[in-house]
């Protein structure tokens, strides 16, 4: 409609008697182009905004300044004329530029309470290739943990194609259920999607890529690679891992609680049983070898966390009365063998 209107308007007042069609050509342009530099502000920092426009009313006075000593002097007065607006020109884009680009260094907490919402509009999440093919990230946004704007930048989705295009029947698979995850984000309605077509040739390596990216957008990145989680947190870019998400959100099993376990397989030593919780963590029962495939209530005796994750340890009494479970539904035997396997 913005378009739309600049372009009646033109052809209403036909600047610099122009004929209808190219007046009204030239007013539909100039409208889109502002509806393009609009689109481009909403990406820029509050910080950058106040820097270019400082540096532009710097620009400014001091081609003014300078183009009122141009006038006392004995030029010729159509030269001199050129020269000022050259100058007005130059030092405004430079002021410009240089303002937006040295932005960052202003501390807007020094104002007070007038910017203090400018680092509360920052929260936006940037998706690692790895943490869309792992699929937990959708379970996530839909239990509301994450909401607001969620960017994936092109060149994730050019890993993820490429994934998806590999002769390998697993990364093929892979690749393919990653594009099937971004496609079930973009339907939520807590969470808009955003891919960015900004990219960093000098930078190779998609990690670095993406930190590159953070700092740009202010914003954090989601992941569960390690190796990123390390190297961005060193660059001073806050980083939401899902795996640390996970490990936090572990029931917590004290020695001499009760718990319900399914008894999956039988135990390296004797006349041991081993079960699984939701989350993986495996459950080392004693007395239990003869309750293969069945479901029983436990004590738990101990619980050693390792580098690998944690392990639990419990005793099956066969007295032992039914109470509330700690944590009751057993893992299907085929996903604990795929994580075992793994």
């Amino acid at each position: 409609m913005f378009v739309a209107g600049f372009g009646a308007v033109t052809y209403h007042l036909r600047p610099f008697h122009w004929p209808a069609l190219p007046a009204t050509a030239l007013g539909m342009a100039v409208g889109l182009a502002c509806v393009v530099f609009e689109l481009r502000l909403e990406r820029v920092s509050l910080k950058r905004l106040i820097g270019a426009g400082l540096g532009a009313t710097l620009g400014i006075l001091g081609s003014v300044m300078i183009g009122n000593l141009l006038s006392l002097t004995s030029v010729e007065k159509h030269s001199a004329s050129f020269f000022q607006l050259t100058l007005l020109l130059v030092m405004a884009y430079t002021g410009f530029v240089l303002g937006a680009v040295k932005g960052d260094v202003l501390n807007l907490s020094a104002l007070g309470g007038l910017f203090s919402g400018e680092r509360q509009r920052r929260t936006a999440k940037i998706l690692d290739t790895s943490v869309i093919i792992d699929g937990r990230i959708t379970d996530i946004c839909e239990a509301g943990f994450i909401e607001g704007q969620v960017i994936v930048p092109q060149f994730v989705l050019r890993e993820l194609q490429l994934v998806a295009d590999s002769s390998d029947s697993l990364k093929r698979n892979r690749g393919r259920r990653g594009l099937d995850i971004l496609q079930r984000i973009q339907k939520m309605s807590s969470v808009h999607v955003q891919i960015v077509e900004d990219d960093f040739p000098q930078v190779r390596s998609v990690d670095l890529k993406l930190i590159e990216l953070a700092k740009l957008y202010e914003g954090k990145i989601i992941t569960n690679d390690f190796n990123l989680n390390k190297v961005a947190q060193l660059q001073g870019i806050a980083v939401l891992n899902v795996n640390e998400l996970a490990n936090a959100l572990r029931p917590v099993v004290l020695p001499g609680e009760a718990m319900r376990v399914f008894i999956l397989k039988e135990g390296k030593e004797f006349n041991q049983g081993v079960a699984y919780l939701d989350d993986g963590t495996m459950v080392v029962v004693d007395n239990a070898k003869k309750m293969m495939s069945k479901t029983i209530d436990i004590i738990v005796t101990s619980v050693l966390q390792t580098t690998a994750g944690r392990m639990i340890f419990g005793r099956y009494e066969e007295r032992l009365r039914p109470v509330e479970p700690v944590h009751h539904e057993p893992r299907p035997a085929a996903v604990i063998e795929a994580r075992e396997a793994k």
